[in-house]
């Protein structure tokens, strides 16, 4: 197959410069080198197209190499592709601006690169909001379970675990309360949000600057889902301690979830948004932090203290928001492709629930997940999902398991028969699992 690229030669090994994000050198075969995109399709320089059942770790929004959004960059690079964000503004962000605040009830944008670095926006900015008030706080309450990225202070409100290990005596301390994860069929759900509403109530009587959350799913925690009611009643508890709420929708913003923000479908308000992934269909990185306006009213004055200083090269890169832009306007263009995706995936889900080694089924939007019976320990560490992704593989499909936790998260673009080809190859992994 002719690309128009020189790709370069295939190694059996792993390549000798390169270093991949979360992987076990020495334990993980080569990575396979992938040549060009299509749709929800991967072409691979050796083997047949690969289903991207995950969208290339959640970005991949409206499919690869997307002819709308390839030209609105195009388009956009021609004219202008950066321009200090400090010193000039440009028509692509400020038309971003102008949608995002109309669409999520949030008056200020604020840009940054990535999922990590709008988590630390929120999160500065919420400190911060505090201390310009003269009224400092420095408690911060998050979730047990949650992810919010891989930065220090993100880092710091996410689960102690393996990839925080080494640094964990650098993070600074966060109060944590219990996240009432749930699934179909579950008989001990409000007895569980009930504990963990408790636990929250008294966190919250120790001033708290900001109680941060991922609505609806904690994604790589394990694709824990939670009812509306239980962060509708968080917010609530949220708005009688004088709290600011921040939900990180890196993950679940921008339909993931059957709706543009995971928070409207929870029917919450946040003060803080944290945006990225699928912000700009998974062309180019981008993050963004939105904010209400009466926060940002705080920042303003002649105390330059009151500033905040923060930013990046980076800023607003035009050619993020043109992307960002064209895949707004894919978006608004057909809302059902994403708000009835949930649809599409509920009767494929409850066949392959009844499978024996399936268990824990959970849907919310384009994410459909469920837990492994296996006879190891749950966890990340769990190897089932790993001889599954292989086996899942070999039938034409791309997963990456978290342990014992599998889930599909396609692309809005998949059709019909490709959501039957992911669902018939885990039903076929599943039958060739060894062990229990």
């Amino acid at each position: 197959m002719t690309t128009g690229l020189q790709a370069c030669p295939v190694s059996r090994n792993h390549h000798p410069n390169l270093w991949p994000p979360f992987t076990s050198i020495t334990t993980t075969p080569a990575l396979e080198q992938v040549v060009r995109g299509e749709g929800a399709l991967l072409y691979r320089a050796e083997g047949p197209p690969l289903i991207d059942a995950i969208s290339s770790w959640w970005v991949t929004l409206h499919g690869h190499a997307n002819p709308v959004v390839a030209a609105a960059i195009a388009e956009q690079a021609a004219t202008l592709e950066q321009v200090i964000f400090a010193e000039f503004t440009h028509p692509q962000a400020e038309r971003l601006a102008s949608r995002l605040a109309q669409r999520t009830g949030l008056d200020r944008v604020f840009f940054s690169d990535n999922g990590s670095t709008a988590v630390e926006v929120a999160l500065k900015t919420a400190v911060q909001w505090w201390h310009n008030r003269g009224e400092p706080r420095q408690q911060l309450i998050a979730f047990d379970g949650a992810y919010h990225g891989d930065t220090f202070g993100a880092m710091a409100v996410g689960a102690r675990s393996l990839f925080s290990e080494p640094f964990d005596p650098m993070l600074f301390p966060v109060r944590r309360v219990p996240w009432p994860q749930t699934h179909w069929n579950d008989q001990t759900v409000e007895a569980s949000e009930q504990r963990a509403l408790d636990d929250l109530a008294l966190a919250l009587q120790t001033p708290t600057a900001a109680v941060i959350l991922e609505p609806l799913i904690q994604g790589a925690g394990g694709m824990r889902m939670v009812r509306p009611q239980f962060l509708q009643a968080v917010e609530q508890q949220v708005r009688r301690a004088g709290s600011l709420l921040i939900a990180d929708e890196v993950l679940a913003g921008f339909g993931r979830c059957g709706r543009l923000l995971a928070s409207q479908r929870a029917g919450i308000q946040p003060d803080l948004v944290a945006l990225s992934k699928g912000l700009t269909a998974g062309f180019l990185p981008m993050g963004i932090t939105m904010a209400s306006e009466a926060i940002f009213q705080e920042f303003l004055g002649s105390d330059p203290t009151k500033t905040l200083w923060h930013g990046h090269s980076f800023t607003a890169n035009p050619l993020g928001c043109a992307a960002a832009n064209a895949s707004l306007d894919l978006l608004e263009a057909d809302p059902a492709c994403h708000e009835q995706f949930e649809q599409r995936h509920q009767v494929r889900l409850e066949r392959l629930a009844d499978h024996p080694r399936v268990q824990r089924v959970r849907l919310c939007g384009t994410i459909a997940a469920f837990d492994l019976v296996t006879d190891g320990e749950q966890g990340y560490l769990n190897p089932a999902g790993k001889v599954l992704r292989g086996l899942v593989r070999d039938q034409g499909v791309l997963i990456r398991p978290l342990g014992d936790v599998v889930y599909l998260l396609p692309p809005l673009c998949i059709s019909d028969d490709q959501l039957d080809q992911c669902y018939d190859a885990l039903h076929s992994g599943l039958d060739a699992l060894p062990g229990r």
